[in-house]
């Protein structure tokens, strides 16, 4: 395996995920990474600070030795994180150099390990003592750092300073990143009434303006590594975790590309529906009676609508984790119940459609999953760097297979899924991240409908936390950092 490069998380450090990197990091011989926080970006902190930050923690952690490399002391001193430039042979780019006992001016011997390295990042104090650290300049030889981001949800103080970022008033109106920043939020929160929104747990504040103060963080973020680290790549780059975290916009693409996905619901003209009584005309017309609906930024099953209609009756059915607490003087509040609900009463499905599409939602068909002994299953199918590697076979009674759900973990042999299949299930994962060319890591959700014709539903660029599951004796974050070591990721 090649030398690996230093690489740089966002994401919300102490969480499983970025645990999960740095365990395998630390298996696999790797130094850390630097961890990112998102909560520092949406407080307004620059990310050159945050970076600076992040290399002191690591300093203090002892990080360097870990490298190979020496460790000035900082005495407690701000500094300001910077690249090298190579502008001069000694490396002091016209500064003070401190003196240390090898003469070398703490920079490694030409011959020490370290030197065959990545180059270094340093960081410089008011009192001109510095650390270095494992990153990389522009220089010919060196390697550029990996940007790696991670999923922003698992805190409501995460969620609601997005919510107040995709303000209409918010200080940052980058939208350049919604696939459909041109279209505005139905009823958005003012910068300050999204600020003073109370932690109520599950329930759906305000999904289109969360989705939209995410898709402006992702351009900041972008913009700013772009201005630090302009010789960095991404391992999924922010444009395209924008589109993947919209359902419609992820579809389009994928239809684009030649991958089939299940046939979206839609009039001859191409028009979608846009509210209840819109869905119910169209799957009357279409003749298309079973659809899942889908709030279009959602994950986890949330906003997610098994949704059945009988044309001669007119009768209909519902399943889904959507909850519902209904006023008598203010709007009724729409939650994620982390269980399954099943609903037939119309006005109340008219209500809780009505709002998913305020919101965003996409409808398409609702393919029939292999299954036995009563069970239907789903695949969940890991790419990363091209190839597919970890997958799970998520088996239910229910229409919706979700694990947290309470579904039940399977190899896709232990669901009965052949190995023709399988295979088939492999190629049309990694036909589907292929049309995204500029990612390197997803989770695929693959349908095997009843005639053994594969379908995409979903495209996760965060899907691969996966517990227990090993692909050639690796886990899928070991898999992931030994595969893109050294490649040649999007710029």
């Amino acid at each position: 395996m090649p030398a690996s490069e230093p690489l740089i998380v966002f994401c919300s450090p102490g969480d499983r995920r970025s645990a999960g990197i740095q365990q395998a990091r630390l298996r696999l011989g790797m130094p850390p990474a630097l961890l990112i926080p998102y909560a520092g970006l949406l407080e307004g902190q620059p990310l050159a600070d945050l970076l600076e930050q992040a290399v002191q923690q690591q300093v203090r952690d002892g990080m360097p030795e870990q490298a190979g490399l020496p460790t000035p002391g900082l005495n407690g001193a701000p500094g300001r994180a910077q690249l090298e430039q190579p502008d001069s042979l000694d490396g002091s780019n016209g500064r003070p150099t401190p003196d240390f006992p090898d003469g070398s001016g703490g920079r490694p011997a030409l011959d020490s390990p370290a030197q065959a390295g990545p180059p270094l990042l340093r960081l410089e104090s008011s009192d001109g003592s510095f650390s270095r650290h494992p990153a990389l300049d522009s220089s010919a030889q060196a390697r550029p750092p990996l940007l790696r981001l991670e999923s922003p949800g698992g805190s409501f103080g995460l969620e609601r300073a997005l919510i107040a970022l995709g303000a209409p008033d918010a200080p940052d109106t980058d939208d350049s990143l919604h696939p459909f920043g041109q279209q505005p939020d139905l009823r958005p929160l003012s910068f300050k009434a999204a600020a003073a929104l109370k932690d109520m747990p599950g329930v759906l504040h305000h999904p289109s303006q969360w989705f939209r103060g995410y898709c402006r963080l992702l351009a900041r973020i972008r913009r700013e590594a772009g201005q630090l680290l302009p010789a960095s790549r991404w391992t999924n780059d922010p444009a395209e975790i924008a589109a993947m975290t919209d359902k419609r916009r992820t579809q389009q693409i994928l239809a684009e590309a030649g991958v089939p996905v299940p046939r979206p619901l839609c009039g001859s003209g191409g028009q979608a529906p846009v509210d209840y009584a819109s869905l119910r005309e169209l799957m009357l017309t279409q003749r298309m009676h079973r659809v899942f609906i889908k709030l279009a930024s959602g994950s986890a099953a949330s906003g997610v609508i098994a949704y059945q209609l009988n044309p001669a009756t007119g009768a209909e059915v519902a399943v889904t984790t959507i909850g519902v607490e209904n006023y008598i003087t203010r709007p009724p509040v729409y939650y994620n119940s982390g269980k399954l609900q099943r609903y037939t009463d119309s006005a109340r499905l008219a209500g809780i459609i009505n709002w998913l599409y305020r919101h965003g939602a996409y409808a398409e068909q609702w393919i029939p999953k292999p299954g036995i002994s009563g069970h239907s299953f789903d695949i969940r199918q890991l790419v990363v760097a091209g190839e597919a590697c970890h997958a799970v076979a998520r088996v239910s009674t229910t229409p919706i297979t979700n694990l947290h759900l309470r579904s039940q973990r399977m190899t896709p042999a232990e669901a009965g899924l052949p190995e023709e299949m399988q295979a088939q299930v492999r190629r049309s994962a990694e036909a589907s991240l292929a049309a995204f060319p500029r990612c390197s890591i997803a989770g695929i959700d693959v349908l095997v409908g009843s005639s053994g014709r594969t379908y995409t539903a979903d495209v996760n660029p965060f899907g691969d936390l996966l517990y227990d599951v090993e692909y050639q004796g690796c886990s899928t974050y070991e898999w992931e950092m030994k595969q893109l070591s050294g490649r040649n990721l999007s710029l």
